[in-house]
């Protein structure tokens, strides 16, 4: 059943209690990254992705997504659960021993929604372009997502990558970049700057679209479809989203610090506060 952008934009709020949660109770993970993504997942998976449950591998007449930067799993997670993929209880489960749901995402365990085991960057956009070039042979419609981070762009892969799905012409394709300006060494400018991205994506043969408000849910549904406007045109479409790492938790924006930290106790209370939902469905 489709829901209404108020009841998604709860479910943003209970996406980032449980991204808190589950890297909290094992004092590891990815908060940042995964909190500044959640307009992106829940616009993703409630109002623009044609997919099927139950979930098969081969993905035939349905969109696929690729997360490439794995590191945010529990973004991830908490998504593919509260869509209906995998029980809500299994996020209690998060980077333990035997599980599923390992900090970077894997196939060998057969989690329903992931596709690619995506612990090394860089990787993610050649795999989506294969699967996209594999839809066109076959006849299929339907589109290819991916998810990158902007430190991801400093890998020489994705760079071949981009320039490859320009040349083939692979137009049924929507590349989003998640431009927070953060990585876990400091912000991207010092670390390796992007310099003009923008330019950069379009001298490298992409459509691109550039949104600044990437942490409003209706603005990135709306950025998200006028992506899915520009397909088919012979050019891969690619999305600068500008999110705040951290988004929803104040002492955790502003700063790389959160990028793979964990909250303490007295910090997850915190955090819950400002995460107040009236009847959380918490795991």
């Amino acid at each position: 059943m489709s829901k209404s952008i108020e009841e998604l934009k709860s479910l943003t709020t209970q996406i980032r209690r449980d991204i808190l949660r589950m890297v909290h109770a094992v004092n590891s993970g990815h908060p940042g990254g995964s909190l500044g993504c959640t307009e992106y997942f829940t616009a993703l998976y409630g109002k623009v992705m044609n997919y099927q449950l139950p979930f098969t591998m081969e993905g035939k007449n349905e969109d696929l997504f690729f997360l490439s930067n794995g590191h945010i799993s529990p973004v991830f997670y908490s998504t593919l659960s509260r869509f209906g993929f995998f029980p809500v209880s299994e996020l209690a489960t998060f980077r333990k021993l035997n599980t599923r749901l390992q900090g970077h995402p894997t196939t060998h365990d057969n989690l329903p929604g992931v596709r690619i085991a995506s612990g090394s960057l860089g990787q993610g956009l050649s795999v989506a372009i294969g699967a996209a070039l594999a839809k066109k042979l076959d006849g299929d419609k339907s589109l290819v997502y991916t998810l990158h981070g902007d430190g991801e762009l400093q890998e020489g892969q994705i760079w071949e990558a981009l320039m490859f799905a320009a040349a083939k012409k692979v137009d049924n394709i929507i590349a989003t970049i998640d431009y927070n300006g953060r990585q876990i060494d400091g912000d991207t400018d010092d670390v390796l700057s992007l310099g003009d991205l923008h330019a950069k994506l379009e001298a490298f043969g992409w459509k691109v679209l550039n949104e600044k408000n990437g942490n409003d849910l209706e603005t990135v549904i709306s950025i998200l479809e006028r992506a899915k406007a520009e397909t088919g045109n012979g050019k891969p479409v690619a999305i600068i989203l500008h999110t705040e790492m951290g988004y929803g938790v104040d002492y955790m924006m502003g700063s790389h610090a959160w990028h793979g930290k964990a909250p303490n106790n007295e910090q997850l209370d915190t955090a819950f506060k400002q995460l107040y939902l009236e009847a959380p469905d918490d795991y």
